[in-house]
């Protein structure tokens, strides 16, 4: 009898040829990274040494193109049952988000089908054709034959299906999607071909929204099928957000656009409007910024110029003063990217986003919880941690003497601390944590917080790029300096600590630029109250450390965004 790898070369490979599956559409022990795992292992830590988990991989890929994955093969020796090797070939297509897994012996082959939840015993492989027929058919997807005889009505364009496309080449944008990206962008692509007007992507920070938007783009546009929506221009996308930084980076992921020839992209930074390119970044203060006639922005573009709409970090800024500005581009089709799981406060968001996906159980094993219409994809700060995409972490929790016990006023004044009270407020007999550097500043507790995080800092790495969360801007400031004159004359470095704001301006965007670059060494601390709250990407930070109170575990995921840099452990 066979063993496993003899198994595959001479009865599972002629029998995957036999059904038409040509090399190129055969990922045997499916790699998406170098280290040869499509995931790449969770971050363990022990003590103070880290170490990787066990990474998944799976035995065969079947892909109808390099960028569209279809089913999934378990390879069992010719002695073992087939059925043996079909749990974990689900438990993979399930994880990647395919529609069909298959275990096999060699001779016998069991298939299970996602659409119908139910296996059945082939004696042969089905062929590539086949697969994407099924698939079609069950996703509610266009049949070939109507696209064929009238590709402008149904949306597909003169080169190939966006499904099917390419991505863009890593030899362009640096990197290919990770295995979760790819899903996303499956996910999101299906439903705008079939007509789906508004979408929603929930994806933990540090995740790659921006990223996943790119390749989108890259694949709607590059396909052709953008450009359906009006044969008679280019398609048009606007990438929206609401900070500079955030639109800034997107600008940058979205740069293969430029060929060298042409420059599609265009950052909206004031008026008049330009009406001339095909990728837009703006925010929406530009956008609902009146000209001197009381005229927004907004509207001297066309309410149909735009095919598509991103709204990055759109749980945050969707549903404020900015609305009216989707609604102008309401014939848009509509892509939502949020790090925020469904709750209380973004209740409208996901309603706006979601209404068009179908209902589903909240908990199949507990109907009396309800129902609720989930996003296109979900990938939680959990499973990044436990992939190994996101760096795991641990909380060092430090509370002070008058964090613990509470501050009473008047035995304070009468000891000789330093207290500021701004004068439009009444003063209270005690003040607790949530009232500290916001009704009640105190800069002698601020400085012991300093020397307790500097020592921290001298054990885990002086060096370490480390962000600093504080109460506000004034906050901020105070603790950038202190840290500053801490380690500045130890290390020599005048911008050893920054604080960055977004009152600063050009000087807080150029200090970010230099924070979130791997190759740069300073500023090593960035202090700050909201700018790098959400979205920034600064894959080499290794520490973050919060002064201020957080509401909910839902404020730590959005403000988690250390990453494992260059495959490195960090």
């Amino acid at each position: 009898m066979r063993n496993e790898a003899d198994t595959r070369a001479t009865l599972i490979d002629p029998k995957l040829k036999a059904a038409g599956w040509a090399d190129t559409q055969i990922t045997r022990e499916h790699y998406y990274q170098r280290d040869q795992q499509y995931t790449q292992g969770r971050v363990i830590l022990v003590g103070d040494r880290v170490r990787r988990g066990e990474a998944r991989k799976v035995d065969y890929l079947l892909r109808l193109s390099d960028s569209f994955p279809i089913a999934v093969v378990e390879a069992k020796s010719e002695a073992e049952a087939a059925e043996a090797g079909l749990e974990q070939a689900k438990r993979y297509a399930r994880e990647l988000g395919l529609a069909f897994a298959y275990a096999t012996n060699g001779h016998q082959i069991i298939e299970f089908d996602f659409f119908t939840n139910s296996t059945q015993v082939l004696d042969r492989f089905p062929t590539p054709g086949e697969l994407w027929e099924r698939w079609q058919q069950n996703q509610g997807s266009l049949g070939a034959s109507r696209v064929a005889e009238r590709p402008e009505e149904y949306g597909v364009g003169k080169r190939s299906n966006p499904l099917l496309h390419p991505y863009c080449p890593e030899s362009l944008c640096g990197k290919t999607p990770f295995y979760f990206q790819e899903v996303a962008i499956r996910e999101v692509i299906k439903r705008l071909v079939r007509g789906q007007k508004r979408v929603l992507l929930t994806m933990a920070t540090g995740t790659g929204k921006t990223f996943v938007a790119f390749q989108i783009v890259w694949k709607l546009v590059k396909s052709g099928w953008l450009q359906c929506r009006h044969p008679d221009r280019p398609g048009r996308v606007l990438f929206l957000a609401d900070r500079v930084v955030l639109r800034d980076q997107a600008y940058n992921t979205f740069a293969p656009f430029a060929d060298g020839t042409s420059e599609p992209r265009f950052k909206i930074e004031g008026h008049p409007a330009n009406l001339t390119r095909d990728l837009y970044f703006g925010i929406y203060q530009t956008l609902w910024s009146p000209d001197e006639t009381g005229k927004r922005l907004f509207e001297k573009f066309p309410r149909d110029f735009f095919d598509l709409v991103i709204i990055d970090e759109c749980h945050r800024s969707g549903f404020g003063t900015w609305r009216e500005i989707l609604d102008h581009f309401g014939t848009a089709m509509q892509l939502g990217m949020t790090a925020t799981p469904k709750q209380d406060e973004n209740v409208d968001t996901y309603a706006y986003f979601c209404a068009e996906e179908p209902e589903v159980a909240i908990d199949a094993d507990d109907p009396s919880r309800g129902i609720w219409r989930p996003p296109a994809y979900q990938y939680s700060l959990g499973q990044g941690i436990e992939d190994g995409f996101l760096a795991t972490y641990k909380v060092y929790r430090v509370r002070t003497t008058v964090d613990k016990d509470g501050l009473h006023l008047k035995e304070a004044e009468e000891q000789g601390a330093e207290v500021v009270i701004p004068e439009d407020v009444k003063p209270r007999e005690i003040y607790t944590t949530p009232q500290f550097e916001r009704e009640i500043t105190l800069p002698d507790r601020t400085r012991e917080m300093v020397r307790h995080l500097a020592g921290l800092l001298r054990r885990f790495g002086v060096m370490e790029k480390t962000m600093v969360f504080c109460v506000d801007m004034q906050h901020a400031r105070l603790v950038a300096r202190l840290l500053q004159d801490e380690f500045g004359p130890e290390t020599g470095i005048d911008n050893y600590a920054v604080p960055i704001i977004s009152e600063e301006g050009e000087e807080g965007r150029r200090w970010l630029e230099n924070f979130a670059d791997s190759d740069k060494p300073t500023p090593v601390v960035a202090t700050t109250a909201e700018l790098l709250s959400t979205g920034v990407d600064v894959p080499s930070c290794r520490n973050i450390v919060f002064m201020k109170t957080l509401s909910s575990p839902i404020l730590f995921q959005t403000n988690y965004r250390t990453r494992q840099q260059a495959g490195s452990i960090h």
